[in-house]
């Protein structure tokens, strides 16, 4: 699988967890999520990016937005366990 798949389902995913998660849990704190609720909320952050197509900006939008994304990382990550 590519990874702008990976990273448009990853979105896709954060998508359909996140208004349940969002309702359900209280604001991010970034300082104590663990190393894969991060690099999901990256993913899921590029996804969102307002200019998918250009890979550069995608990240620099994911290095600044990743917090807000990781109520909908773990949401995932708790739903597969």
């Amino acid at each position: 699988m590519t990874t702008s798949r990976r990273i448009l389902l990853a979105g896709m995913a954060g998508l359909a967890v996140a208004p349940t998660a969002v309702a359900a849990a209280p604001a991010p704190v970034p300082d104590d999520a663990t190393v894969a609720e991060e690099r999901f909320a990256r993913m899921i952050a590029a996804a969102h990016a307002p200019d998918v197509g250009c890979a550069r900006q995608a990240e620099r939008y994911a290095d600044m937005h990743w917090p807000d994304y990781v109520t909908a990382a773990r949401a995932v990550l708790d739903a597969r366990a």
